[in-house]
């Protein structure tokens, strides 16, 4: 199952990428789908691209829930929450 996980936008860098803090877990992904993302936004990513820019407190309601089934934020084979 693939899921769109909310991230907080932590560096814009050129060629439209960006550095994100997912659930504490830094990762450089593609803006090219939200251009208008900005430092601090928080956006949707899924498969490497940030999808969609969500308020902040639809991401924090999103993040609640995942951390409810740390199996869904398995990230690289690396469990995100302990």
């Amino acid at each position: 199952m693939c899921l769109a996980i909310p991230a907080k936008v932590a560096k814009l860098e050129e060629g439209n990428l960006a550095t994100v803090d997912i659930l504490g877990v830094s990762r450089e992904i593609s803006v090219d789908l939200t251009p208008q993302a900005q430092v601090g936004d928080y956006v949707l990513v899924h498969a490497g691209f940030a999808i969609e820019v969500v308020d902040e407190q639809f991401a924090q309601e999103t993040i609640e829930l995942i951390k409810q089934f740390p199996e869904l934020a398995d990230l690289d084979g690396q469990p995100a929450l302990a």
